[in-house]
């Protein structure tokens, strides 16, 4: 059985990218072999992506999940539908309105791999409806002060167990369970 995972790259304010969605805060930090270990980790285990569609309902580069890296069936939602979408050995399956059935058949997919929600209101929604298991957040040493929060506006208490921590030169790594 899937387990579906928030997994993300957040400022210490909590913060996925700045006010107009940029994420260049991410990039050309310090890093370590330790902190790439981490992520290498939770990149061979996802087995699926749910993440929100663009407006156009098209891929472009610069919106792969992962940068393309990972070939994992990928379900984007929508508000119409979509005809799938095949690029790079990857298939791009639109959902329409219906975030549980998203995560329905990206755990279908994924086996007993992990699914990865991507996005602040794909997180919050699955975390609403209690569908997710796991949090794994990648906390990087910078403050934008404000910007696209990855949990504001959830608007209930979610308690959480931490099952791991590490940190090394560029990030703080955390992974928590949802208690239910």
């Amino acid at each position: 059985m899937a387990t579906v995972i928030v997994h993300a790259t957040i400022t210490l304010d909590g913060f996925l990218a700045d006010p107009d969605g940029g994420v260049d805060w991410m990039f050309g930090r310090p890093s370590a072999p330790e902190d790439d270990a981490v992520v290498e980790r939770v990149m061979a285990r996802i087995g699926a992506v749910v993440g929100g569609a663009n407006r156009s309902q098209t891929i472009e580069d610069g919106e792969l999940p992962y940068g393309g890296m990972l070939k994992v069936p990928v379900y984007l939602m929508t508000h119409r539908p979509h005809d799938p979408i095949e690029r790079d050995d990857t298939t791009y399956t639109f959902v329409v309105d219906d975030i549980a059935e998203a995560v329905a058949l990206a755990s279908a997919a994924a086996g007993d791999r992990w699914v990865s929600l991507l996005g602040g209101s794909i997180s919050r929604q699955c975390l609403r409806l209690g569908l997710v298991d796991e949090l794994h957040l990648d906390v990087a040493p910078v403050l934008l002060g404000e910007g696209i929060s990855l949990f504001a506006g959830l608007g209930q208490r979610i308690e959480l167990e931490r099952l791991e921590t590490s940190a090394y030169a560029s990030e703080t790594h955390l992974r928590y369970r949802v208690l239910r």
